[in-house]
């Protein structure tokens, strides 16, 4: 009777184990899911930003088309991008084609003073600044999701109902790592 009850507390303990360990992978890939949308929304609204500075800079800088078209189509592509490998690469282009309009801006003095580049450019400052909080929150819970995912005894529960590693965002380039300058 004795070994009845040691075998039965050892498997209650066993299923709450489990569901402990089940509940806690769950609890991760929501918090990823959420972590992730918090960028999605930084990075639309840099994307809904980048028309409106094209639009800016396009009537002072007539003669630098390929560099707006540069912008845009760097744009298009974070948009169309599914992934998160795919977004970490469209964010690339994006910073790169960003970085150079505002190298651009340099040489325009008046386009420098407008109000609407300032007001642009702060905009875009403090959509940079969210973009690498909302980056760095992610990559905390999307590490702390595939820990979990590996770790003993949650990898047994993980493995069988499928839970999957997420992937980080990160950015590869070095040149990417520093930020896009928006002051003049």
């Amino acid at each position: 009777m004795i070994t009845l009850w040691i075998l039965v507390g050892i498997l209650v303990l066993l299923l709450f184990v489990l569901i402990g360990s089940y509940n806690g992978l769950v609890s991760l890939r929501q918090q990823t899911s959420n972590a992730w949308g918090q960028i999605d929304v930084q990075l639309k609204r840099r994307y809904d930003l980048i028309p409106n500075l094209v639009e800016t800079v396009k009537g002072y800088m007539a003669h630098e088309k390929e560099t707006l078209e540069r912008v845009i189509e760097a744009r298009n592509q974070a948009l169309a991008a599914k992934s998160v490998g795919e977004k970490a690469q469209a964010e690339r282009a994006i910073g790169s084609a960003l970085t150079g309009i505002f190298g651009l801006v340099e040489s325009y003095p008046d386009l420098k003073a407008n109000e609407n580049m300032l007001s642009l450019q702060e905009e875009l400052k403090s959509t940079e600044n969210k973009i690498s909080f909302a980056r760095q929150y992610y990559n905390d819970i999307v590490t702390a999701y595939n820990t979990k995912i590996e770790a003993f005894p949650s990898n047994i529960f993980a493995s069988m109902f499928q839970f999957k590693p997420s992937e980080l965002f990160e950015l590869d380039e070095p040149a990417a790592r520093e930020p896009v300058k928006v002051q003049f």
